[in-house]
């Protein structure tokens, strides 16, 4: 049993206020964020839960939507706050999992999303929570770490400077996303019954999934190769395998949104997302790939070297044009400032192949036909990164309360609506 609807984005729980949650700069690419509605689980649960552990339940849930509902997400606190609020919340839902207690179809579970169509979903599904859960966890993570590399302190809006411990943070989120949203595709989605997948919104559509986990892989990739760069013991081949391994793990994000529905605005959005950091990606390798190949000793290296390094500043002038088609697509966002990998490649990609065309140029003219065919392959390499997330163990309660069908007398029954009405 599900329902979906449409909702506007004025939300007529409590005080009706507009929830909107701006990114006015992208570092990382955030989707939107789903969060959960407030149902009622005391009634459908009453009898089959233990009250004391049906209170602890309602009340873990019932923060995560007064925290979501309050907070606009756009600080760091305010992200880990309800972060942390999920992680606790978590352990007490995983007991519904449990075979003996039959309770996975038990409550009709409701979520809705913060995009722009406000598309609201509820399903009958204990797993289809759990699901919602860690994705949310990982939006979550992708939103801090976005955060963490776009300082609203920032005295200069031209430059950004991104200390190397945020970076290291920010490496530690992205891992953190993509675990959850592996897990999400590998180890939830399975449990979910055929009819309930149909129903789940996009977001939750198994290649979007992994798009995203593959997107956040690469992020962590490039920051890996912005600090190579920051230091003097990275070799040449270090930077361009990871500058190789960024480029295997977009064109990844992108393979795996074939056949996903990415008509709205968010999914048209990431597509020119990963366009414009594919390119960039590409640059990087191509850049570094030119710089190796031009260490060999037969003037056939020097050319396909400098085939390389033209092949890069073509695709930095290209990833220039697909950065601001990607700002200016709804939602519209800021023209980010260049920095870390890219700023050092602006710099340097223009004066490297000014340098080796004025020293190879001869080269060129003794014989074009073959210089033109002489843009080498990009070498492949194993990807490195292997992110994992596991559940939590289930809350001792489950196991320590009896969870069967108990039997209230009549006044008990009543009693328990009283504490429900004067709670409400």
């Amino acid at each position: 049993m599900g329902c979906t609807s449409s909702i506007p984005k004025w939300y007529p729980m409590g005080k009706r206020k507009k929830k909107h949650i701006s990114i006015h700069e992208v570092a990382v690419f955030v989707p939107a964020v789903r969060v959960p509605v407030a149902v009622d689980l005391i009634h459908p649960l009453r009898g089959l839960v233990p009250r004391d552990l049906l209170d602890n339940l309602s009340a873990h849930r019932g923060r995560i939507v007064s925290l979501a509902e309050e907070n606009y997400l756009s600080s760091i606190p305010t992200v880990s706050e309800l972060h942390r609020a999920l992680e606790e919340y978590l352990p007490v839902l995983l007991g519904m999992l449990k075979p003996e207690h039959r309770l996975e179809a038990s409550v009709e579970f409701k979520w809705k999303s913060l995009g722009d169509d406000g598309r609201e979903t509820c399903l009958a599904s204990a797993w289809y929570e759990v699901l919602s859960v860690v994705h949310m966890m990982a939006i979550l993570s992708l939103l801090e770490a976005n955060l963490m590399l776009v300082p609203k302190d920032s005295p200069d809006s031209c430059e950004r400077k991104v200390s190397e411990d945020s970076k290291g943070v920010a490496i530690d989120l992205l891992l953190k996303a993509s675990g959850c949203l592996e897990y999400c595709v590998h180890q939830i989605l399975v449990h979910l019954p055929v009819q309930i997948r149909k129903s789940l919104p996009n977001d939750l559509q198994d290649g979007i999934l992994e798009s995203i986990s593959s997107q956040a892989l690469a992020q962590s990739v490039e920051m890996q190769l912005g600090l190579a760069i920051e230091s003097e013991k990275a070799t040449l081949s270090v930077k361009r395998r990871l500058a190789c391994e960024e480029v295997s793990y977009f064109s990844e994000a992108h393979y795996c949104l074939s056949g996903c529905d990415t008509s709205d605005a968010y999914g048209k959005k990431l597509l020119l997302y990963i366009k414009w950091k594919y390119l960039e990606a590409k640059a990087a390798a191509y850049y570094y790939h030119g710089l190796i190949v031009d260490k060999g000793s037969e003037s056939s290296n020097h050319v396909s070297a400098v085939c390389c390094l033209f092949a890069a500043d073509e695709l930095l002038t290209a990833s220039k044009r697909a950065s601001l088609s990607f700002c200016l697509a709804a939602p519209v966002t800021r023209v980010p400032p260049t920095w870390g990998v890219m700023k050092h490649l602006h710099k340097k990609i223009p004066e490297v192949v000014s340098k080796k065309s004025q020293m190879y140029g001869y080269l060129f003219e003794q014989d074009k036909n073959e210089a033109f065919q002489a843009l080498p392959d990009l070498p492949e390499f194993p990807l490195s990164l292997r992110p994992d997330y596991e559940l939590p163990e289930i809350d001792a309660a489950w196991n320590s309360q009896i969870c069967q069908p108990q039997i209230q007398t009549l006044m008990a029954y009543l009693k328990d609506d009283e504490e429900d009405v004067g709670s409400h």
